[in-house]
């Protein structure tokens, strides 16, 4: 997926995987997953999706500023 954000892109495709966080199972509506990536150029994303009753029911991309991503690593 990519998505331009702020006049800067971001894509799963040439991004770096760097953490990967499942809540629940395949199937169940409030599951969701949560992937951290950074970019070439260094910036920090989520990449999102789940069920319909998930805090993310339809996939997207969300910046993720260099300062929050500890805190989200250490909370995943």
């Amino acid at each position: 997926m990519k998505k331009i954000i702020c006049k800067k892109e971001y894509d799963t495709e040439t991004a770096t995987l760097i953490k990967k966080y499942t809540y629940s199972s395949f199937g169940d509506p409030a599951g969701y997953e949560e992937i951290l990536f950074q970019t070439p150029a260094g910036l920090y994303f989520l990449y999102v999706r789940g069920g319909e009753a998930s805090p993310y029911p339809t996939e997207d991309i969300l910046r993720l500023a260099k300062a929050k991503v500890n805190d989200w690593l250490d909370t995943h």
